[in-house]
């Protein structure tokens, strides 16, 4: 991850950002022993697993889906609770170099779900984001639940450990499961507004041969990853105030790129 460049605008609190990273991170594995081991196998008394499918809410009870078969479904079976840490990457929705955005980890211990009360999980979760790899479940796929003990973010705009309950009680940031569509959006179809973003960099990164890629967003402000040759910097831009909706964010971000008002019904979000 690229490192922020100092005297930033106010961001939201680690709290906030670690809910918003946990429950949009694409990727997942499931750690028990050394997290060192970066192999996805048993080694001695550590286990890498990539899940299946993942869903995490904000309280970090995370559930997550994995082969019936999987030694890991063994060794937790063999006991009431097994100890393990999930890793959580999220990862920029634009091709960069250096791609992740933020990591979570969850420390806690997971249990194998009961095949009528997995069902249930996974009706639940296709609810709120359907998948057909849930129909696995109670067939050729276990759910496992985790019961999360503590929290640890670490972002471009800092570090951060805490309890589920810290975590739970931040406030949903608005465009934690928007956000990175409309962000696709703005680099592909609003280049103009892109380049005018530009006017608020350092002098030394305002240069033709560097890459600038809008990073993240949040109602706070836009991160911008600038790629040149001697590495990658970010930089975040304030908006005037908190931003609840995307069609206040389109204008914001308008008025941050130094262009007028937008024509009615185009607010560079989501067309």
């Amino acid at each position: 991850m690229a490192r922020s460049c100092p005297h930033q605008p106010p961001v939201p609190s680690p709290a906030e950002r670690a809910r918003a990273t946990a429950v949009r991170a694409g990727a997942a594995a499931l750690i028990t022993g050394d997290p060192d081991d970066r192999d996805d196998r048993d080694s001695g008394d550590v286990l890498r697993v990539t899940p299946t499918l993942h869903h995490v809410p904000a309280s970090g009870a995370a559930t997550l889906q994995i082969a019936a078969d999987h030694p890991l479904v063994a060794r937790t079976r063999t006991r009431e609770y097994l100890p393990v840490m999930l890793e959580l990457t999220d990862s920029a929705p634009l091709p960069l170099r250096q791609p992740v955005r933020g990591l979570v980890w969850v420390c806690g211990r997971v249990r194998v779900l009961p095949t009528r009360v997995a069902r249930r999980a996974a009706l639940r979760i296709a609810a709120d984001a359907p998948d057909e790899r849930l129909l696995d479940v109670g067939h050729s796929d276990v759910l496992l639940r985790l019961d999360p003990a503590s929290v640890v973010l670490s972002d471009a705009e800092g570090t951060g450990s805490f309890t589920p309950a810290e975590v739970a009680a931040a406030p949903a940031d608005p465009f934690t499961e928007c956000g990175d569509a409309w962000l696709a959006h703005l680099a592909r179809a609003h280049s103009s507004l892109v380049a005018g973003l530009a006017r608020h960099l350092p002098a030394t990164l305002r240069r033709p041969e560097h890459t600038l890629v809008p990073l993240a967003v949040d109602r706070l402000g836009l991160r911008l990853r600038v790629e040149t040759d001697r590495g990658d910097h970010d930089v975040r831009l304030g908006f005037a105030s908190p931003v609840t909706c995307p069609r206040v964010l389109g204008t914001e971000v308008r008025r941050l790129a130094g262009l007028g008002a937008a024509p009615d019904g185009d607010y560079a979000v989501g067309r």
